[in-house]
């Protein structure tokens, strides 16, 4: 067998890699490229892996890049054409529907991904096809906010192979951790609220019963830029603190006492609800700046 190669880039870059005993196309004299009919034998293939001997596993490399493309490379025995016979063609596009894909899957997704698929993949007279498509991924991450806006999130990415077993497909990272992260942050270096911090993973086995499949976990750690929730929740808040404290120094029998005070509880109140709709619906716990604030609110 040979080597298989999968690049995943949502999110992630997956390499796959497959070692295999040559198992050539055929080229007709004055035809550009591999004949239509040893094409066809390889579509009718599609249901099978593509493997000579099928007691070999595919091995699979992965290596997650944190965006929005999803790269796959994986080489095909199958695909392998001499291009010195083949007029000189070295690539060409195919169809992905009529090819075999590994079943390489994201463990924590919670949606359909709906972005727009690549029908076609490029292949290599070395027998090696590379499929580009923009991927939207949507998982589940728990969220700790107690030191919400200054916060510091780890999320965690499970690859793995959703049918085959170790004894069909190895699944192993193309790249070490320390590359992975590095891509990662240089393709998000001004991405919006949130900061990558790093990446982490490792390689694992999955049991189940008496099968076993490879995983790789890859945890995200990320932290939330504060500036906007600076501006809008904290200063606002502390002034309002700061004013409550002065409002002590008012005269105990004033009559402007009482109405300050009811729009200093007025004005905590609609701070609360700013900041109801800023956190995340899925959070765990509450931040420590709202816990300060109903106890503020309760003792005025």
């Amino acid at each position: 067998m040979g080597r298989l190669q999968a690049s995943l880039l949502p999110a992630g870059l997956i390499l796959l890699t497959a070692s295999v005993s040559v198992c050539e196309l055929t080229c007709r004299p004055g035809d550009s490229g591999p004949s239509f009919d040893s094409l066809q034998e390889v579509f009718d293939r599609k249901p099978f892996r593509p493997a000579v001997n099928l007691s070999n596993p595919t091995i699979t490399n992965i290596s997650f890049t944190l965006y929005a493309v999803l790269g796959v490379y994986w080489f095909h025995e199958f695909l392998i054409w001499d291009p010195d016979v083949c007029d000189g063609v070295t690539k060409i596009s195919l169809p992905v529907n009529n090819l075999w894909m590994p079943d390489i899957i994201v463990y924590e997704f919670v949606d359909d991904d709906v972005s727009q698929a690549c029908p076609y993949v490029y292949v290599n007279h070395t027998g090696h096809i590379r499929y580009d498509r923009m991927l939207r991924l949507v998982s589940a991450c728990n969220l700790e906010i107690f030191s919400f806006p200054f916060d510091i999130q780890n999320c965690t990415f499970t690859f793995g192979s959703y049918m085959h077993t170790i004894k069909h497909v190895r699944v192993k990272t193309a790249l070490p951790f320390e590359q992975i992260s590095w891509n990662s942050k240089r393709f998000l270096e001004a991405s919006g609220e949130w900061e990558l911090v790093e990446i982490l993973g490792e390689e694992g086995i999955l049991k189940f019963g008496i099968d076993e499949w490879d995983i790789i976990t890859f945890w995200v750690v990320i932290k939330r830029r504060p500036i906007l929730y600076v501006v809008n929740l904290l200063i606002p808040s502390s002034f309002l603190m700061i004013i409550d404290i002065l409002s002590f120094y008012l005269p105990p029998h004033s009559v402007d006492r009482a109405s300050f005070k009811m729009t200093l509880i007025l004005g905590y109140t609609v701070f609360l609800l700013i900041m109801n709709d800023l956190l995340p619906s899925t959070a765990n716990g509450t931040p420590i700046i709202g816990l300060i604030t109903q106890e503020v609110l309760q003792k005025i």
